[in-house]
């Protein structure tokens, strides 16, 4: 049995690791209500643009209107680029999205001749390396400072690569945000951009000065929201995953103390007990 100096010692250090966990929960708390705010801002703006491609791809009378909307005959050559954090102690979020890729591509990968990945995060980045994947795109630390100008350096960067016939199609990876406590992975294609059904394309409009120069102007800005608002999520979804996760841990060291606590008492209630019956017998012996 663990002597009493053993047991104050454990105490100490879960009371420590409590602080430490009630402190990150906090700091997360405050991080997520500000990414959550920049989400629920990003989303009708992506939604809008999307309606708008989709009415001019669905409505006009240009057979291709644009290379980024064009779907290639084969397949050949795919990325996967999967949004995880550069942290860990966010519970299931990382490997929730590194498995959800993972089965994506065992899934489809007989249909296509390469697949490589493209890593946001350094955790997706490391699993994915030791099991061999080559990892054209890698992106890093980029959370803290995270803005449009940033997705538009990754959109652009994949653009440019679709665009020279190096890749044909790319997916993106993440954990779409719900609520605090709910994430759920989706698996979205980024390129070829896909327009809505026709008969969700909504109302036909007049462009000006063609269709043709509207999509030259909207779809690289597009392009760049979807990348955006999928970091935005993914960034929304980390915090409230980092919360909860260390909620559970504050609330699983509340425990362990009390528990730790019961265990001191009653070895010190042993102890005490124990010199009480030695300075008894002491005295008896004394005595007789």
């Amino acid at each position: 049995m663990a002597s009493l100096r053993d047991i104050r010692k454990r105490i100490r250090s879960v009371k420590s690791t409590q602080k430490i966990t009630r402190a990150m929960k906090l700091v997360s708390a405050s991080k997520l209500r500000r990414a959550q705010q920049a989400i629920v801002a990003a989303r009708p703006y992506a939604v809008t643009m999307h309606d708008m491609i989709s009415r001019i791809a669905q409505k006009s009378k240009v057979e291709s209107l644009h290379a980024l909307l064009d779907k290639r005959d084969e397949t050949r050559r795919v990325m996967v680029v999967v949004l995880t954090s550069d942290r860990g102690m966010c519970g299931a979020f990382n490997s929730n999205a590194i498995k959800k890729a993972d089965r994506y591509i065992a899934e489809h990968k007989k249909h296509w001749e390469a697949v490589e990945l493209g890593a946001v995060g350094r955790r997706g980045r490391d699993y994915f390396k030791k099991r061999g994947f080559t990892i054209r795109r890698e992106y890093s630390n980029i959370y803290d400072g995270l803005n449009f100008a940033v997705a538009q350096r990754i959109a652009n960067e994949i653009r440019d690569e679709y665009l020279a016939k190096d890749l044909d199609a790319v997916y993106f990876v993440y954990n779409e945000f719900k609520s605090a406590v709910t994430q759920q992975v989706v698996v979205e294609q980024l390129l070829p951009i896909q327009p809505a059904k026709e008969e969700t394309a909504g109302a036909d409009y007049e462009y000006e000065p063609s269709p043709q120069e509207v999509l030259n102007e909207l779809l690289p800005r597009y392009l760049a929201t979807q990348v955006y608002r999928a970091l935005l999520e993914s960034q929304a979804s980390e915090h409230g995953a980092r919360m909860s996760a260390m909620e559970n841990a504050t609330k699983n060291a509340s425990e362990m103390i009390a528990s730790l606590t019961l265990v001191y008492n009653r070895a010190r209630q042993a102890a005490i007990t124990k010199e009480l019956m030695e300075i008894i017998s002491g005295s008896e012996a004394q005595k007789g």
